[in-house]
């Protein structure tokens, strides 16, 4: 059974589903790749356990007090996509790496930077899988589902390249 929840956050509403015992989507609302036909629930019904500790995680983590995740996730995809969401998960708290960067580690010539971004735009667990510390190869901030602004915040919070650059937006 897929359950969603819907919490606040500094970065607008959060949509949080899960199957079972496993987070397999965290989308702001309203954003690019929104899952069609999600239903908005109801806000006094409870939350299973696995989204209660989710928004216990992401709450942390965009407070400044968390740097890595524990909810249990399933994500469902592609082979391709599967293969640059788990490349994603290696990204270093603070870090940012170019789609180049991941073409290149998936041994991918260097024009899969364009279908590397595309997988990583559908990224169905964002913030946890970190997307956003994908950047250009130029150093700007592009291709991220939940809008570059978000981006630029979340990429602040965690202190990585370029902040001063970021800061200055």
């Amino acid at each position: 059974m897929i359950e969603c929840h819907v919490s606040p956050s500094p970065l607008g509403p959060i949509l949080y589903r899960a199957e079972g015992d496993c987070l397999t989507g965290l989308f702001f609302v309203g954003q690019k790749h929104f899952p069609p036909g999600v239903t908005m629930p109801a806000e006094d019904r409870p939350a299973p356990r696995v989204i209660d500790q989710a928004r216990e995680e992401i709450g942390e983590y965009l407070a400044g007090g968390r740097r890595a995740f524990s909810v249990p996730t399933r994500l469902h995809g592609t082979a391709f996509q599967q293969q640059v969401w788990e490349l994603l998960r290696q990204i270093p708290f603070g870090d940012a790496w170019t789609y180049g960067d991941l073409a290149r580690r998936l041994g991918l010539p260097p024009g899969a930077s364009r279908a590397v971004g595309g997988a990583n735009g559908r990224n169905p667990v964002a913030i946890i899988v970190p997307c956003h510390r994908v950047i250009g190869g130029d150093g700007e901030l592009t291709g991220y589902a939940g809008g570059v602004d978000r981006k630029r915040w979340l990429l602040t919070l965690e202190g990585g390249p370029g902040r001063e650059q970021l800061q200055l937006f």
